[in-house]
């Protein structure tokens, strides 16, 4: 884990310092690292135990836990960067449950020679993004490899949190009938880091959408504590999502087209790089299937949080033993919203 230990060569030079294999050694060089880096930025009274895990107690419900690796190129980008991206991943997975979020583990693989100065900034952006959240990063672990066998930093971020008594939302609970819902528009994370990749410039500045969910689905919760299933369409986007749980549930789904919260620029966008938004991850959206009774004060709810301003209702659950997603589209036609065939966008998240 990170832990704390004393006597130190000379200090770290996190304005023109690199990493170096000595960083990964486990000796000296490796706790001045994590002193002076790690454990100074996730500070907290379970991480200054020193052990090499955390040992908590949690409070009634069921546990629920998550594990997402971090591989995002490049790694800083318009409204984001890799270190707030793995704990809001992380987070949102749990939170998908109905969970609420408690700790987070971190590893981190570096590349020999990677600039100390931007190992900062991702480390003090995942603190920041902890901590606004309210989830203690309470242990992890750091390797280095040799320089060209890796690409600068990769982070792994394990979650856990507990489910309160009485809420069960999974991915199988999806039912003919039942309403889908967008918290927000699609495709802005997966857009803004392409974007940047291809050093492309258009005229209005587009941004990831990377947050934390879970005080949005408290609020879902409050309201709605029978939803049915949720999910954050990540990698893959909004069209393998509503793959993942037509499967899961046995159904098929009919999205209406026009009722898609696109922006603009995102759908110009994907018109200039050749890309269906539909596929375009995102990195602070959910979705969310619930009773269609249930669903005009969920969307209501949803609007009233600051994450789920634009939510939309987009469609239903329908009877198919085929588990097709179905579009109805703009001009009144009908096609099928398949899986995602290879990868449109690679290294998005």
């Amino acid at each position: 884990m990170f832990r704390k230990r004393k006597a130190y060569i000379r200090p770290l030079d996190f304005q023109n310092g690199r990493v170096d294999m000595m960083h990964g050694s486990g000796g000296r060089a490796s706790a001045q690292l994590i002193d002076t880096l790690f454990v100074e930025a996730f500070d907290n009274d379970l991480l200054r135990q020193h052990n090499d895990q955390a040992a908590f107690d949690i409070g009634a419900g069921r546990m629920v836990i998550s594990t997402d690796a971090h591989v995002v190129s490049p790694l800083f980008f318009p409204g984001g960067d890799i270190g707030c991206l793995s704990v809001h991943g992380t987070i949102n997975d749990v939170a998908m449950a109905g969970a609420q979020p408690l700790y987070l583990a971190a590893s981190f693989i570096l590349e020999e020679g990677f600039p100390l100065a931007d190992l900062k900034r991702i480390v003090d952006s995942m603190a920041a993004a902890a901590r606004a959240a309210h989830v203690a990063i309470v242990t992890g672990d750091t390797k280095v490899v040799e320089q060209n066998k890796g690409d600068g930093v990769f982070i792994t971020t394990t979650g856990v949190g507990v489910v309160p008594p009485g809420i069960d939302i999974r991915g199988d609970r999806a039912q003919p009938g039942d309403a889908i819902l967008v918290s927000g528009s699609i495709g802005d994370h997966g857009v803004a880091v392409m974007a940047l990749r291809e050093e492309l410039s258009f005229d209005t500045n587009l941004h990831s959408d990377t947050a934390a969910l879970h005080t949005l689905v408290a609020a879902m919760i409050d309201v709605v504590p029978d939803i049915h299933c949720l999910r954050d369409p990540t990698r893959g986007g909004l069209g393998t999502t509503l793959n993942e749980l037509a499967q899961q549930s046995g159904c098929g789904m009919m999205i209406q087209e026009n009722a898609l919260p696109i922006k603009p620029e995102v759908n110009a966008a994907c018109e200039f790089l050749g890309l269906d938004p539909f596929y375009v991850a995102n990195e602070g959206k959910l979705v969310a299937i619930c009773a269609k009774e249930d669903a005009e004060k969920l969307l209501a709810t949803m609007r009233a949080h600051p994450l789920g301003k634009d939510a939309a209702m987009i469609g239903e659950v329908i009877a198919d033993e085929h588990g097709f997603v179905q579009m109805q589209t703009a001009f009144g036609g009908n096609r099928v919203v398949d899986w995602l065939t290879g990868e449109q966008l690679p290294r998005i998240c």
